[in-house]
């Protein structure tokens, strides 16, 4: 039992402000957003990702709210919920995951060539 009560202390503490909103429709701006989730408490941000070449909404977002209990009644309330026919994915937003450096792939066989195959 005190695992358990440990577990879920730990949980809370890292539980974030910061939500990810998916699968948006790609019409939902900034403001429809803001609107949506100021019921479930002040939001302190809202960010919908965009494709960089068309800026086209890229159909999911982050919302900051100002506490984590306003984070939680959010998930809790709008979590498949439907906006423009479509059911949001909301919860807590994770780090970003790191990406290594460098372009990656082609063939690690052909790195000690110094002649093109041609």
């Amino acid at each position: 039992m005190l695992g358990i009560v440990a577990m879920a202390t730990e949980e809370s503490m890292f539980m974030g402000r910061k939500l990810y909103v998916g699968n948006l429709p790609y019409e939902v701006g900034e403001t429809e957003l803001q609107e949506l989730f100021a019921r479930a408490g002040s939001v302190e941000s809202v960010t919908v990702m965009r494709d960089q070449m068309t800026g086209r909404a890229r159909g999911f977002a982050f919302v900051e709210m100002s506490t984590d209990e306003e984070a939680q009644a959010a998930i809790r309330e709008l979590n498949a919920s439907q906006v423009g026919g479509r059911s949001l994915t909301v919860n807590e937003a994770r780090p970003k995951a790191e990406r290594s450096g460098g372009f990656g792939g082609g063939n690690a066989r052909r790195r000690g060539r110094s002649e093109p195959r041609w």
